[in-house]
């Protein structure tokens, strides 16, 4: 049942000359099967610059996270300080929050810190996660303390415990809240397209909407699958690449 939109999908873009709704109705994997909605679809639409945007993105958004995420994990799961749980607690009710209710503050906050219509200002409201501190937590508490003591007894500071010893140890954990965060925010449509107004700053899923609606004024339904495939395939195949790694790091960090 999960695979059966995508399989559609992939036939669809792959048939030429779907005009209506009794083609798309009556689909069937039958030839010919052609490239040419991919070819109309990559020079219709801006792709090559939305992918690019996107992976900007994406790749900044992650790189903050990991160190951000990583020093609050350190902090709650080895720090000894009053009111540790509560603050964590306090800190997890981020995640009762629906994106949707931030939208008006983060607008204000970006548009004082001059990031409007910026892909800065896309990323700024991510830069901290809620669910990343709380996986890191998880893994740092699972690594045993006698590494970090060993550490401790060479003289090792905090952050030199983070980076040599801890971090590497609990890979899984990064790998696993990596794929979350690179699918979150390469699928996040709404924040992008209130924070961005200029073309030539859109990501892959505002870019698509704008494609679309041109592509179903001409009933190119053929195109219009070619083009949500192209947007879809590379998180399809990471996953499809990754999906090992990231149970065994959900297992690894003791999530059930």
């Amino acid at each position: 049942m999960w695979a059966v939109p995508f399989v559609w999908m992939a036939i669809a873009s792959l048939r030429p000359g779907l005009a209506g709704a009794a083609d798309i109705a009556s689909l069937m994997p039958a030839p010919p099967f052609t490239f040419g909605n991919y070819r109309e679809a990559w020079q219709s639409g801006h792709f090559a610059l939305w992918y690019l945007n996107t992976a900007i993105v994406c790749g900044g958004i992650l790189i903050v996270q990991w160190v951000s995420v990583s020093l609050a994990g350190y902090a709650f799961a080895r720090l000894r300080f009053r009111g540790r749980e509560y603050v964590f607690i306090a800190f997890l009710l981020q995640l009762l929050l629906p994106p949707t209710v931030l939208i008006v503050p983060n607008m204000l906050t970006i548009s004082r810190l001059g990031m409007q219509d910026h892909l800065l200002g896309i990323m700024a409201p991510y830069f901290a996660s809620a669910f990343g501190v709380f996986l890191m937590r998880q893994s740092f508490r699972a690594i045993p303390r006698d590494f970090e003591d060993a550490a401790r007894i060479d003289g090792a500071t905090h952050l030199q415990v983070i980076r040599h010893v801890l971090l590497p140890l609990a890979r899984p954990g990064l790998t696993a809240f990596a794929i979350v965060s690179v699918t979150a925010h390469w699928n996040e449509f709404l924040w992008p397209l209130m924070a961005v107004s200029s073309p030539d700053r859109q990501v892959l899923t505002v870019g698509l909407a704008s494609f679309t609606a041109g592509a179903e004024s001409g009933s190119e339904w053929g195109v219009i699958a070619a083009g949500t495939a192209l947007v879809a395939a590379p998180l399809l195949l990471g996953f499809l690449v990754f999906q090992k790694r990231f149970v065994a790091s959900l297992v690894f960090s003791g999530l059930k």
